[in-house]
């Protein structure tokens, strides 16, 4: 089993910035490829960055620009930087991964996931 566990989620002003960070701890992959998504009141759980083992990123357009996904593999530690956030970024966002060396953009693709930081932008 994966543990992962999101922090760094809180209320900002629209035009400011927030890191998300998840941590890994458990049973961790060799070569494993992370992802973040979030959930916005009343709507689907999308998708909204990816990286793989060796760094390789994609985004989803909505936030391509602004967002930033990096990963430190010593600390099995993902980031999520987020810069101009606007009230259409508030949501829960959640942590996923899986084991494997590609980019992955279904939810359904991803074996564990965290419990979720809330992310609140305010105009």
């Amino acid at each position: 089993q994966v543990q992962l566990v999101e922090s760094g989620g809180g209320l900002v002003q629209a035009g400011g910035s927030l890191r998300l960070s998840c941590a890994a701890s458990g049973r961790t992959f060799s070569r494993n490829s992370m992802g973040w998504f979030r959930q916005a009141p009343g709507k689907e759980r999308e998708f909204v960055a990816s990286i793989n083992w060796g760094g390789g990123t994609y985004y989803a357009d909505s936030v391509k620009g602004r967002f930033t996904i990096s990963r430190d593999n010593a600390k099995n530690t993902v980031y999520l930087q987020m810069n101009s956030l606007n009230s259409e970024d508030t949501a829960v966002y959640y942590c996923a991964s899986r084991s494997g060396d590609g980019i992955y953009v279904y939810q359904s693709s991803y074996t564990y996931w965290g419990q979720g930081t809330q992310v609140t932008v305010s105009s």
